[in-house]
């Protein structure tokens, strides 16, 4: 009978994803991957093109839509409109005419969760949680993909933890597991810089201060619908300090999956468009390696997502 239970269990599993592929692949739209950019004095909402070595301007298609994606996801938006200005190309920016921004910036939420990876609770000796482990960030931490990380004098013990992170597209509450993709409208990338002194010694144990320091949140330029990423548990997720892999792993390792986090959210918070969430890092953390190791003024941490992007951020002094 156990057989049939556990093969009942992974039937019911296989029907609900490829539900899921199917809702995000039946609107048919492709090459949504947006950016935030400055232009000058002017800021800017685009679309990536020609792997992105250009950028097709939103606003300079139509002025109505707003320049930064936060407002853009609060608004009456249509991705069939986004796509026709992409294939109009009214107005293309190539890379080295812009400065690329965080895809997100000023969330009304950061949300991450903790203890997430299976090989990132087995090198701490930890169960697998039964349920979602949440900390935040402030927003105000989130920086852009080539920004420096500071190094705040107040921590001899700064980490990196490379993450997938969810952007929510709707007002999200009461949501089912089932429902919850619905609420999606794309991925990113993101570090969870983390001073382990705060984490582990200072601060009566609360997380915050240890997560929430100037700069503490790397985030990649590019926002991915959806759409072009039908299961976001089948990515490759790497992140290396100077040249050196620390972390390699996929996001198929992850615990509780995108639908529960967004659904176990939102049944205790309501998520407005454009909060992030954070949803867990790999091994290969410095705080349990043997010997231990910490960010150095002068490291570069370079992270990366397959089918997102990458980013790379040095860690400079905190002045």
């Amino acid at each position: 009978m156990s057989f049939f239970r556990v093969s009942y269990k992974f039937l019911k599993n296989s029907i609900r994803i490829q539900n899921n592929v199917r809702s995000f692949s039946s609107t048919n739209h492709q090459a949504m991957r947006f950016v935030q950019y400055r232009d000058g004095c002017d800021r800017g909402l685009g679309i990536q093109l020609n792997c992105g070595k250009s950028i097709v301007s939103l606003n300079g298609a139509d002025p109505t839509i707003p320049v930064d994606m936060v407002s853009f996801l609060h608004s009456d938006y249509s991705i069939d409109r986004i796509e026709k200005i992409v294939k109009e190309k009214k107005k293309v920016l190539q890379l080295n005419q812009v400065e690329l921004l965080p895809c997100i910036t000023k969330p009304d939420k950061v949300i991450c969760v903790g203890l997430n990876y299976k090989g990132h609770c087995d090198e701490q000796n930890k169960p697998y949680p039964k349920e979602p482990f949440f900390f935040s960030k402030f927003p105000s931490t989130i920086i852009g993909p080539n920004d420096a990380v500071k190094h705040s004098s107040k921590s001899k013990a700064l980490d990196w933890e490379v993450e997938m992170a969810v952007v929510i597209g709707n007002t999200c509450k009461n949501v089912s597991v089932d429902d919850a993709y619905k609420y999606v409208f794309g991925y990113t990338i993101a570090q969870d810089i983390s001073a382990r002194d705060w984490q582990k010694t200072r601060n009566n144990g609360q997380w915050l201060i240890a997560k929430s320091m100037d700069t503490f949140c790397p985030l990649g330029s590019v926002l991915v619908h959806k759409n072009e990423i039908p299961d976001p548990h089948s990515l490759q997720i790497k992140c290396s300090i100077n040249g050196v892999m620390k972390q390699s792993g996929s996001t198929e390792e992850l615990i509780h999956r995108v639908d529960k986090l967004v659904s176990f959210l939102s049944n205790l918070i309501t998520l407005l468009p454009g909060d992030i969430i954070l949803t867990g890092t790999p091994s290969g953390v410095g705080v349990f390696r043997e010997p231990k190791e910490f960010l150095k003024i002068g490291d570069v941490i370079k992270s990366e997502i397959s089918c997102i992007g990458k980013m790379e951020n040095p860690v400079i002094a905190d002045e």
